[in-house]
């Protein structure tokens, strides 16, 4: 299975961005979908995830701004970002957690770099 993260660039704050993933491979069944960031300096942190019965959660920081969708029919899992803050600037990834070939795997997009100056 491999994710591919895109979407990311330079915003000025007050801005948006919407961040895709797209999973190709081997058939995957899901669990469970998230997106980290790690910003200069810092460890990675958790974004924002979806839960197994559909639920959502998301890190204080950004509740009210960023939004996690998947669309399953597009392999495709999105991070909607709005009313960025420069505090927001970091890499990106995207994780998915789930069963292949009847064991469970992690996987990780490659990240993609948000950069919130003016």
């Amino acid at each position: 299975v491999q994710l591919q993260a895109s979407g990311g660039g330079l915003v000025q704050p007050g801005g948006s961005l919407r961040l895709s993933c797209t999973a190709s491979g081997s058939a995957f069944s899901v669990v469970t979908m998230a997106w980290y960031r790690q910003a200069p300096g810092k460890q990675r942190e958790l974004v924002a995830l979806i839960l197994p019965d559909g639920g959502t959660n998301y890190t204080d920081s950004v509740k009210g701004r960023f939004t996690i969708s998947g669309d399953n029919a597009k392999n495709t899992m999105y991070l909607r970002m709005s009313s960025l803050k420069s505090e927001d600037t970091a890499v990106y990834y995207c994780y998915q957690g789930g069963v292949v070939g009847g064991k469970w795997g992690n996987f990780w997009g490659q990240g993609t770099l948000v950069t919130v100056s003016s």
